[in-house]
């Protein structure tokens, strides 16, 4: 009798103790999620926001890569734009979680005139799912679009069309919260530059959040190809969403 009361007990409370969904985070991905929220306090707020040629060119002066590894002047990149803001966070985020080698480290760095789908940063600065399509080859993180499963720390795209390629518009974030009516994130934002930013949920027409749970995947950067050609094509071309969802492995 005792043992039956004994197994009921367990029984009980496996069905009863809270089961983590595949968009909860684990220790890991929590942990590079504070890593991310933490590094965007370390870039200085403003300096003014232009998609330019000539802004992205300066993103190299913001990062370079010195003998104790990357080093980070992000005044430098003034003014700056979205997805170049997300990635020096998300390289900050790599150094202080030491998931950065020697042999990684270099191919990281933003090269002058790096075109779309080329490189790693041509890859995360595409049009469309840059990012979440970077993190779906590299098995280093999952892509969803539920509000309901997004936390701080996320990285975020959002489209303000609905169309996805050539003819987008889209701003690339870092994910802080939202409610009922609004989005809170953190980017390079129209027209102030880095910092903080509310807008109305309705503005939103599709978004994709990225969440990295497993850092330490990031050194297989090394093993892609020299460039993505389907992410190449989004700077002119036009593409359905479910062509998106197969490519980046998106969830609800």
């Amino acid at each position: 009798m005792q043992l039956l009361l004994t197994l009921l007990s367990l029984l009980i409370f496996a069905c009863s103790a809270p089961s983590q969904s595949s968009n909860e985070q684990g220790p890991n991905s929590q942990n590079f999620n504070q890593l991310t929220l933490a590094a965007i306090h370390t870039i200085p707020s403003g300096g003014g926001y232009s998609g330019s040629d000539a802004t992205k060119n300066k993103l190299p002066l913001a990062c370079r890569l010195g003998p104790e590894g990357l080093h980070f002047t992000p005044q430098s990149a003034r003014p700056s734009f979205c997805s170049g803001a997300t990635y020096l966070v998300f390289l900050q985020a790599l150094q202080n979680k030491q998931s950065l080698s020697k042999t990684i480290t270099p191919a990281l760095i933003v090269a002058p005139d790096q075109q779309d789908g080329t490189g790693i940063f041509g890859r995360w600065n595409a049009n469309g799912p840059g990012c979440a399509k970077l993190v779906a080859d590299l098995a280093c993180g999952q892509n969803f679009t539920s509000w309901e499963n997004a936390q701080p720390g996320d990285f975020l795209k959002i489209w303000w069309n609905e169309h996805i390629g050539g003819r987008e518009r889209g701003h690339h974030v870092v994910y802080l919260s939202h409610d009922a009516t609004n989005v809170r994130f953190w980017s390079s934002n129209q027209p102030n530059g880095y910092g903080e930013k509310t807008i109305p949920r309705t503005q939103c027409k599709r978004v994709l959040f990225t969440r990295i749970t497993q850092p330490e995947k990031i050194s297989a950067i090394t093993r892609l190809p020299k460039s993505d050609p389907w992410l190449t094509r989004m700077l002119t071309d036009d593409f359905t969403w479910a062509e998106v969802s197969k490519k980046c492995q998106v969830r609800n």
